[in-house]
């Protein structure tokens, strides 16, 4: 305290004139209204940039969790759309009457890739989420941008996805603007292609369509964006195409995924069963 007197002493003077200073510039301010003006438009700027600032800084600091939370909320969106209801008619059996009734048939539980292989004949993509948060085997695997995989072994916090770049992968497909369907898989060259076969010559087909899965797959609900075609060939018969597709998803940098399963896939299942066992 002795200190602080001492150095007030010694430097009475300076503080004096800061003090008579600050009397000035008030009573400049106060009688002047164009340099009051100046003198508020300058400080709100400058408390504006400091505070826009601080606004970024805080916005990038929590971006991980705001990626995260709109990730959980189109898994929310996702499992709300039409293409996640199963539409079925209600007939009343007296009065003949057709009634409409939606019944959820998919849902999506938002999950993040923390493995991932694109170089090798059969790759595969670890998730960081397992049985415990609802995830089952064979299940689609789908990005914002189209399909990923399908889930193969799953432990209580894991998820081990057979990859859309995998000899093993074959999805149910179809050109969107005239649903003729095939079939699409990766023949292990480049990680951006896959090919889709089984469509005859005759269709009208051109580069730059795009292929979604069908209807088909009980796995993968209908309409999910695979790609587009980005060559034309015909195979060796010469009575089916060989189209060349460029996945939508790039599977270099896809990070955020859905677990999209269908409902009532065992029971599609077990009707097909059935079927295929009365014919035989």
């Amino acid at each position: 305290m002795y200190n602080l007197i001492i150095f007030i002493k010694k430097r009475a003077n300076f503080f004096l004139f800061i003090f008579l200073e600050l009397i000035c510039f008030a009573l400049i301010f106060r009688n002047n209204s164009f340099q009051r003006s100046a003198f508020i438009n300058s400080s709100n700027t400058l408390s504006g940039n400091i505070l826009s600032l601080v606004a970024d800084v805080r916005e990038y600091l929590y971006l991980k969790e705001v990626n995260e939370q709109l990730a959980a909320e189109n898994a929310r969106l996702h499992g709300l759309s039409p293409e996640s209801l199963n539409k079925t008619l209600a007939q009343n059996q007296t009065i003949s009457v057709s009634d409409t009734l939606l019944k959820q048939q998919y849902t999506y539980i938002q999950s993040k890739i923390i493995n991932n292989s694109v170089n090798k004949r059969n790759n595969y993509i670890t998730l960081n989420k397992g049985s415990k948060h609802g995830i089952k085997p064979e299940v689609a695997v789908i990005s914002s941008n189209g399909i990923v995989g399908i889930t193969k072994d799953v432990s209580e916090n894991f998820t081990s996805v057979l990859s859309v770049l995998n000899k093993d992968a074959k999805i149910s497909a179809k050109i969107k603007k005239n649903n003729y369907f095939g079939s699409m898989s990766w023949d292990g060259d480049d990680y951006r292609f896959g090919t889709l076969t089984d469509i005859p010559t005759h269709v009208n087909v051109k580069v730059g369509d795009t292929i979604v899965t069908n209807s088909f797959s009980s796995i993968f609900p209908e309409n999910i964006l695979i790609g587009t075609i980005y060559l034309v060939e015909k195979d060796e018969g010469g009575n089916f195409f060989k189209l060349k597709v460029k996945y939508s998803t790039n599977f270099k940098n896809v990070t955020h995924i859905y677990v999209v399963t269908n409902l009532l896939k065992d029971e599609r299942k077990a009707l097909e069963e059935k079927s295929q066992k009365s014919d035989n």
